[in-house]
């Protein structure tokens, strides 16, 4: 099979300030030239000092982590981002990674998602998740343990409001009568969503099932988690060689001021392909200082898997 990449825009600050925007734009059209398949951007609203509370990363272009970054870190609205992406490509896939869904209202965000996905034409990718930062919670005013909770009830609101109107809803977060919600997504059951998490705990394995299009792990999946995923959808009705599966790039960092060579994080590419992933993720501030080479290290990504394949 060929293999699907995505360019991760979040997190490249060595190459351009979080306030440069339409350089990421272009970033987004120049993957789009080079054959890459889509696009990815996460966020956070706010962070707090819990956001370095392990201690800031070593080399900045490591990916961040619960714990491991600096409060400045900027991170721009994902949505309003790829909202600009969309008006400049045609093909390349929309990729909303960790949008924060409970601190915000499943009606507003459902009204940003299903315009987005509407305007991009079905390109739009999802992916909610609860994420980690208790001061973010705090500074929202939305209680960090139920977040869980409060993604369910999401979730079922977004696939009722998907379905046409009108829809109530009535839960312990959210309670509404007789709204009706138009324009919805580009299609009848809504956008593509991806889940995914650190561990194949229950509530994951049930998003997955229910709504999931995409596995999105954060590390590596276990064998054993891997057949609980499987033994779920068949128990489901569905098939797991349906649900699209991301994994990474892992860069190689020969110290804490470098960029790390491509052709280390490339060769594990046919590993993963034989363990079922299909689409990799890959972030290019991990493999170059030049933000005018994008482009040019999208085609060498290309180039170089098709030569590790053939």
């Amino acid at each position: 099979m060929t293999p699907r990449f995505v360019l991760v825009l979040s997190e490249n600050w060595t190459m351009t300030t979080g306030r440069d925007l339409p350089t990421l734009v272009r970033w987004a059209r120049e993957a789009e030239d080079a054959g890459f398949d889509a696009v990815m951007v996460s966020e956070h609203v706010v962070l707090g000092p819990d956001a370095g509370a392990d201690g800031v990363m070593g080399n900045p272009r490591e990916y961040a982590l619960p714990g491991n970054q600096d409060p400045f870190t900027p991170w721009p609205g994902s949505l309003m981002l790829l909202s600009a992406i969309a008006s400049v490509t045609t093909r390349i896939r929309l990729a909303a990674a960790a949008v924060l869904a409970p601190l915000k209202h499943p009606l507003a965000l459902a009204r940003d998602i299903g315009t987005l996905d509407l305007l991009s034409e079905g390109r739009l990718v999802v992916q909610p998740t609860v994420s980690w930062s208790r001061d973010e919670y705090a500074a929202m005013n939305v209680p960090f343990g139920k977040r869980g909770r409060i993604l369910d009830e999401q979730l079922e609101i977004w696939e009722l409001l998907w379905r046409g109107s009108p829809v109530s809803y009535s839960g312990e977060h959210f309670s509404f009568e007789n709204v009706y919600f138009e324009p919805r997504a580009y299609r009848p059951d809504g956008p593509r969503m991806w889940f995914g998490g650190q561990h194949m705990h229950a509530k994951l394995l049930h998003r997955l099932v229910k709504y999931g299009h995409g596995f999105h792990p954060l590390g590596h999946p276990t064998p054993e988690d891997l057949e609980q995923l499987a033994s779920a959808m068949t128990a489901a009705g569905r098939d797991i060689a349906d649900l699209e599966r991301i994994g990474g790039c892992r860069p190689v960092f020969p110290d804490d001021d470098s960029v790390s060579p491509l052709a280390p994080a490339l060769e594990g590419i046919p590993g993963k392909i034989a363990q079922g992933f299909t689409t990799f993720c890959i972030k290019p501030s991990q493999f170059t200082d030049d933000p005018d080479g994008v482009g040019a290290f999208c085609r060498e990504v290309v180039k170089r898997t098709d030569a590790l394949l053939s």
